[in-house]
């Protein structure tokens, strides 16, 4: 511990943003990161508590205090290795992750917790600066053959653990270009695209091979989400992946986007958000996108308040949007939570977002009860009031209300991945639709096919990217185990 008073003198510096006009002019990153002296002092605040319960709030479990005290230090050079080795992928997590680790710090319980994201921010963006993230290939080959289905963070982390441990791994991706929900869902202004590049560079480098423009399984059917999933130009049989390789994992995302059934769902102009999402990033691309959608000059209503609506609420707005509303069927959570009563737990609390202070109005406890057209597009959507009553969302009389619309995004979350893949391997699902695998140490990961293993959001549900690299990497250690009997891959 560097700095045994340094949570007494120092307060808590957050990373800062680009002002609002000045960075709605554009999709890049606009998030100011902390300069060494700021790190430094955000490092001398951590306790080294006892019992690290940043540790256990992170899903990958990052040795947090170790590398808050190296940064404090100055050894950046070593916080970086500490923080490679519990997670592939920091430049990810340091941008988009929650925090669930600031959540559980212990500072937290009574003060504002440790910067940890920043931290991990800045360590990351330091070791690519200065050369250290380099390729590690495997010193020996196992002559065993792995196909990755799904190249969002948890195949990407999969596929990487694997390779490096010998194995000729094959990394299968429907979209064209490598990254799943990072690349095609998370805005450019969240996570520019090059962070995904330079490590598919390197995973290249050290014997990943990426096939794009496959989708594993048959074509799915038109329903919600699949229009905008569908984009593979070639299929593969899962039964051609059996034959042809040792093991197959499944890290597909849960694709399956929650529609709302309501009269004039069928008006043009409400669309899903992945539909708007991933459009916006392919002409950020460069790519011609035919039909795109606008918001540029039009009322946008955003019809659900996690990430996805907020970052539709960004996107919206740098098309010049004439105003944009957002609706969450759950009442107005508190502006600060209970400490005392959630810690160490994740709170509910009121989460304003970087694209919520661009410009956005909020309206909590609503339910949109149908959309309203003209010459067959929306122009308008009726809503009521809801609350809480005997354990059930119920309407308020009287609170009935239309509002002009002429963009509606449906942002509600994933229900479940798609049931193409898993019904290529004829896998047993959950309740929910996902993938049916235990986490256990002992055969983890494992479906009901032999050979067949499963993990992220296609065996979960819908979950953050730490969720999905910390499944990634248990599951490679899985497959490590079941082709060769033990693992050296850490768990």
């Amino acid at each position: 511990m560097g700095k045994v008073t340094g949570f007494l003198e120092f307060e808590r510096i957050e990373e800062g943003y680009a002002p609002v006009a000045e960075r709605l002019k554009h999709y890049k990153e606009f998030v100011i990161a902390l300069d060494d002296a700021q790190a430094k002092q955000q490092g001398a605040r951590c306790m080294d508590c006892g019992t690290p319960f940043c540790n256990h709030g992170c899903p990958v479990n990052n040795i947090i205090p170790d590398f808050n005290d190296l940064v404090y230090r100055g050894d950046w050079k070593s916080a970086f290795a500490v923080l490679d080795s519990t997670n592939n992928f920091p430049e990810f997590t340091g941008r988009i992750c929650p925090a669930p680790c600031e959540a559980a710090c212990v500072l937290n319980i009574n003060n504002d917790p440790v910067g940890i994201k920043s931290i991990e921010h800045a360590i990351i963006d330091r070791a690519w600066a200065e050369g250290w993230v380099v390729p590690r290939p495997a010193r020996h080959k196992t002559g065993k053959k792995v196909a990755v289905v799904g190249a969002g963070p948890a195949g990407l982390a999969a596929a990487q653990q694997l390779a490096r441990v010998g194995h000729d791994v094959t990394l299968f991706e429907k979209n064209d270009r490598v990254g799943g929900l990072l690349r095609y869902g998370i805005p450019d202004f969240k996570l520019e695209k090059s962070h995904i590049d330079r490590r598919v560079a390197q995973m290249q480098a050290e014997g990943v091979t990426f096939r794009t423009g496959v989708l594993v399984g048959a074509m799915p059917q038109d329903g919600p989400g699949a229009k905008v999933t569908n984009l593979a130009a070639d299929t593969v049989p899962g039964e051609q992946l059996l034959k042809n390789f040792d093991a197959v994992l499944l890290t597909g995302g849960a694709e399956q986007s929650r529609d709302l059934p309501v009269p004039g769902r069928d008006l043009d102009g409400v669309h899903f958000a992945m539909e708007l999402l991933p459009q916006q990033n392919r002409a950020n691309a460069g790519d011609k996108v035919k039909d795109a959608i606008s918001a540029k000059g039009k009322h946008v209503i955003v019809i659900g308040g996690g990430d996805t609506g907020s970052d539709c609420v960004g996107t919206s707005n740098r098309h010049g949007a004439k105003s944009v509303t957002q609706f969450e069927v759950m009442p107005m959570p508190p502006e600060a939570e209970d400490k005392p009563l959630v810690w160490p737990y994740w709170p509910i609390k009121l989460r304003t977002s970087s694209s919520h202070e661009e410009g956005a109005q909020r309206e909590f406890a609503i339910s949109t009860k149908a959309f309203v057209g003209e010459k067959g597009k929306v122009k308008a959507l009726k809503t009521v009031q809801v609350e809480f009553k005997d354990g059930k969302l119920t309407e308020v009389p009287g609170t009935e209300k239309e509002w002009p619309a002429d963009l509606v995004l449906l942002a509600m979350g994933f229900t479940n991945p798609l049931a193409s893949v898993l019904d290529a391997f004829g896998i047993d699902k959950d309740a929910r639709g996902n993938a049916k695998a235990t986490t256990e140490a002992d055969g983890g990961y494992a479906t009901s096919v032999q050979k067949v293993f499963a993990a992220g959001d296609m065996r979960r549900g819908q979950s953050l990217v730490v969720w999905a690299i910390r499944e990634g990497r248990q599951a490679a250690r899985a497959v490590d185990e079941f082709l060769m009997g033990s693992s050296d891959l850490p768990r």
